[in-house]
C-alpha cells in the first residue's frame, strides 16, 4: 500500500493526496493505493501538480494500516506526518490529529 506525499510549494507544508485529488495537510485524509494501477494514477496526478507549481518533492511512500490508521513504514515519513520533533506545541502534533512519530 502506498500514499502520495509532497511539500506544498507556497508554504513548505507536508501534504498527502486525498481521494478527491486535493492536497490534504493530514495523513489520515490521504488516499491509499492498494494496487499498481492506483499507484500509477497517484504518481501521474503528482507529476501534474508539480508541473503546475502546486507541490514539490512528490513521492509515493509505503504505508500500512494499523487499527484502521495509515502509518508510514519509514520513520522519516512518520515525522513528516507528525511535525517538528523539537517542540510538541508546534506543527501537526499540536493539532487534534494523533502524532504518528512514535507509532
Amino acid at each position: 500500500m502506498k500514499v502520495l506525499t509532497a511539500n506544498r510549494l507556497f508554504d513548505g507544508e507536508a501534504v498527502w493526496l486525498a481521494a478527491d485529488h486535493s492536497w490534504a495537510e493530514t495523513l489520515p485524509a490521504a488516499h491509499v493505493a492498494h494496487d499498481e494501477a492506483d499507484e500509477e494514477r497517484l504518481a501521474a496526478h503528482g507529476k501534474l501538480s508539480a508541473a503546475r507549481n502546486e507541490v514539490v518533492d512528490v513521492e509515493l511512500i509505503d504505508v500500512q494500516l494499523v487499527d484502521g490508521a495509515i502509518v508510514p513504514l519509514r520513520l522519516r515519513e512518520r515525522i513528516r506526518a507528525a511535525g517538528p520533533t523539537v517542540r510538541g506545541d508546534l506543527g501537526k502534533q499540536a493539532r487534534a490529529v494523533p502524532a504518528l512519530a512514535a507509532a
